[in-house]
């Protein structure tokens, strides 16, 4: 049987992260790498390499709160990998997952994935307590900071109007698509 694919994924949550110190220093075959939160799975990159990764494959990621910061997403993922036959291994914690795991590596998973959901779960309390006091205090709460300024909104606007590749443009101005269509939607 032939040697498998040695596949990283990189996960950070803002395009301004840098993605390269998580598996630096790692031959690998193959990367993905998405700029977006770990709070569920629909990640372009993160399906990808779910779709190319195949039976004799190892799945090498930095650490678990990377793939997936929710319990039930992190075991589907392992689970689902390693019933095709594709290892999974988290970098940071030290382990890894073949389908023929012994209890306590399943309690390890269990146990970590658990602390990755709580520590975001910690954030979002945190953040939305923040925002209640700004507002009680009668500060304006306008959310996050826009991607673009207004010159480079409507650049960005006018070319996917006249019919440029949105994927690129995204990519070009350094927006994910889903703001992209969001500036497209309030220039509506």
């Amino acid at each position: 049987m032939a040697k498998g694919h040695i596949v990283g994924y990189v996960r950070v949550s803002s395009v301004d992260q840098n993605t390269e110190r998580q598996l630096d220093g790692m031959t690998l075959d193959k990367t993905f790498s998405d700029k977006a939160s770990g709070k569920d799975t629909k990640r372009p990159q993160l399906e990808r390499a779910l779709e190319f990764l195949r039976e004799g494959d190892t799945l090498v990621v930095h650490s678990m709160d990377r793939l997936a910061r929710n319990l039930d997403d992190l075991r589907k993922i392992v689970l689902t990998l390693t019933k095709k036959g594709v290892k999974v291994q988290f970098v940071k914690e030290s382990l890894t997952f073949t389908g023929e795991d012994s209890p306590m590596a399943n309690l390890l998973l269990s146990v970590m994935g658990a602390f990755a959901q709580f520590e975001r779960e910690l954030i979002k309390e945190r953040q939305r307590e923040g925002i209640a006091i700004a507002k009680a205090k009668g500060d304006v709460y306008k959310g996050r900071k826009p991607a673009l300024d207004a010159a480079r909104a409507t650049l960005l606007v006018q070319r996917a109007k006249a019919g440029e590749n949105k994927a690129a443009l995204a990519r070009e101005f350094g927006i994910s698509r889903a703001a992209l269509y969001v500036y497209l939607k309030d220039a509506a």
